[in-house]
């Protein structure tokens, strides 16, 4: 039961994490709405890690390491996923990023040489399939000005992005540094990184007082930041990185849901079949047997 538990609360909350950002963008800049999450985020489990005593002392090169996984896994990454979701709607973005599953596979090929399966490309070849068959008339008339080719290219950078801090993450857990602190400090460098971003570009830093924004952001730090990943750790230490990574197949299908429910989604056949399509990718790369894993991946 403990186990079903731990694999809800994931699944959930980071099935609706995607829509609770479009709370976030409109009149506040997204990089500031960033900054925002992950330092509220980052304050609080370096609160937890005070109160329960957990090492913080690092040397700089270890800090080097976690800073680099604060500006790829809190920073950048979730910068251009807030971008994209000015342009297209969440669940979209949520399917687009699912294919970090994939780039997961090949980036850990080409930075931790781990061996990639056959059928791992068979995967990918359906993942990337199903985004042609749901942007297919995006990519046709494909601009660098148009604002949807714009956002989908942000969502593949931010998923690539992401991807990168896994393979970071990865290297930093096999060097022995612990889960929960790099993460809180992690996430307090990404906020710290992205609000000087900011100030060097010239952003200006408000807050919005709307109610719809101030939850959202108390909700994206609490749950999607810092319980979400704490019940999805826990689940890969009980269960293994393998099988709880089944997580990342119900997310994208929740955030689907609620942007059909909440955003007037209109579905296609085509969309439905890209769908099917980038899901089943999805299930052959997590069933890719007994080779080594790919590192931990993270959602909205």
């Amino acid at each position: 039961m403990k186990n079903i538990i731990l694999y809800l609360i994931p699944a959930l909350i980071w099935g609706s994490t995607w829509f609770a950002i479009t709370f976030q963008v409109g009149d506040v800049d997204p990089i500031v709405s960033v900054s925002y999450r992950f330092l509220l985020a980052g304050l609080i489990l370096l609160g937890y890690s005070k109160i329960r005593k957990l090492k913080l002392n690092y040397t700089l090169s270890e800090h080097g390491f976690i800073l680099l996984q604060g500006l790829f896994l809190f920073g950048f990454n979730y910068w251009m996923v807030y971008l994209a979701e000015q342009t297209l709607t969440s669940g979209l973005v949520a399917l687009v990023f699912s294919t970090m599953l994939f780039m997961n596979i090949f980036n850990s090929r080409i930075f931790l040489k781990n061996i990639i399966p056959w059928k791992v490309y068979g995967g990918a070849v359906l993942g990337l399939t199903g985004i042609v068959m749901i942007f297919y008339k995006d990519l046709l008339n494909f601009s660098f000005t148009d604002a949807a080719s714009i956002a989908l290219l942000q969502a593949v950078g931010a998923a690539y992005v992401a991807s990168l801090g896994n393979i970071i993450s990865a290297r930093n857990q096999s060097a022995g540094l612990p889960v929960i602190q790099t993460n809180a400090i992690g996430m307090t460098y990404g906020a710290l990184a992205m609000a000087l971003v900011a100030l060097l570009v010239g952003y200006e830093f408000s807050f919005s007082l709307e109610f719809s924004y101030s939850l959202s952001l108390i909700y994206l730090a609490v749950f999607g930041s810092v319980f979400a990943f704490g019940a999805y750790l826990s689940l890969i230490g009980r269960i293994g990185a393998s099988r709880a990574g089944y997580v990342q197949l119900v997310v994208p299908i929740i955030a689907l849901i609620i942007s059909t429910l909440f955003e007037n989604y209109t579905w296609t056949i085509a969309g439905m079949v890209g769908v099917v399509f980038i899901i089943s990718g999805n299930f052959i790369v997590l069933e890719r047997g007994k080779t080594k894993q790919a590192p931990l991946s993270n959602d909205g």
